[in-house]
């Protein structure tokens, strides 16, 4: 294989690409499909697809790309992007931190440690927290609010998986529970039911690599809709915190704001050049997708994407 190592997605090539991805598909047996919510421990450990959207324009799709999942965790970052242009970042930071955790994803004991203000909106007590602030007068229409909202500004076509949704409704996680719950103790959740079942259903909003590749584009480039400071923001957020505890040794290996949920999503920005999104179900001991995470590295490490190159 002829491998390019002139700086730059748009140098990327279909035949580079296809390579990258067979080579990273061998790294999916390192991990495991999500197992405590029932309809996400069906997905196929063997399925892969990236979608790449660059400045030029241009689209690269490679593998299962038809396959709809649910962004799970991925979506905190546009939570975090629709109530800072909404609340502003004055008021959002007033409710969580930016700082990077060195705990599990859904740990109390760092919330209670920290005395009940979240490290980050990537960790599930900030996105809890800030899922409890989205505006709408219901938990169904601040879900549709949200998900218009990104479909408008995207072009993508997210819509909410209830299969998906029933199955998270009926493994509710305890920890997650626990969280709201001593949230709520010490007054940082109006009320736990809701914030509960919004941050539930916009976990389950779901969409293919396609649609989160268009999200992404919407933190790659500037645009006239979005906050510049607030693009730069949730940029940053996403490279110290997007991998939880992997965040630091990611951003060495591959060096761009990165973000993963338990669906098997990943999203890459390459500020000023485009969007990377993978999906494939099987995670590590962290719970970031495997097989996505040694695809970007490679693709990183081969076209200089660095943001510190």
């Amino acid at each position: 294989m002829a491998v390019s190592f002139v700086k730059g997605l748009d140098k990327l090539t279909t035949k580079e690409l296809s390579a990258w991805v067979q080579q990273a598909k061998t790294q999916a047996e390192r991990g495991q499909v999500a197992a405590r919510i029932p309809q996400l421990a069906l997905a196929d450990p063997g399925w892969f697809a990236v979608h790449i959207c660059c400045a030029s324009k241009e689209t690269i799709s490679f593998g299962d790309t038809d396959r709809a999942f649910p962004l799970m965790s991925v979506i905190k970052t546009f939570s975090l992007l629709y109530l800072l242009e909404h609340l502003g970042a004055e008021t959002v930071f007033q409710w969580v931190g930016a700082e990077p955790s060195d705990a599990p994803f859904n740990s109390l004991e760092q919330l209670i440690a920290d005395r009940g203000r979240p490290r980050n909106p990537m960790i599930n007590s900030g996105a809890i927290i800030l899922a409890d602030k989205l505006p709408g007068k219901d938990t169904s229409q601040r879900t549709q609010l949200f998900c218009q909202w990104l479909n408008q500004l995207a072009g993508c076509q997210l819509n909410l998986d209830q299969e998906m949704l029933t199955s998270v409704r009926s493994t509710r996680s305890p920890a997650n529970q626990a969280i709201a719950n001593y949230l709520a103790e010490i007054g940082h959740l109006e009320n736990v039911e809701t914030a509960l079942d919004t941050y539930e259903q916009m976990c389950c909003l779901s969409g293919r690599v396609e649609d989160l590749a268009l999200l992404g584009k919407l933190l790659a480039f500037e645009n006239s809709f979005l906050s510049s400071q607030h693009r730069r923001i949730v940029n940053a957020v996403m490279l110290t915190c997007g991998l939880y505890e992997a965040s630091a040794e990611f951003a060495i290996k591959i060096g761009l704001p990165m973000k993963s949920g338990i669906g098997g999503g990943l999203l890459a920005i390459v500020p000023g050049e485009g969007a990377i999104a993978c999906y494939s179900p099987p995670l590590d001991a962290v719970s970031n997708p495997v097989a996505g995470l040694a695809f970007i590295e490679a693709l990183a490490q081969k076209l200089e994407l660095s943001i510190f190159a």
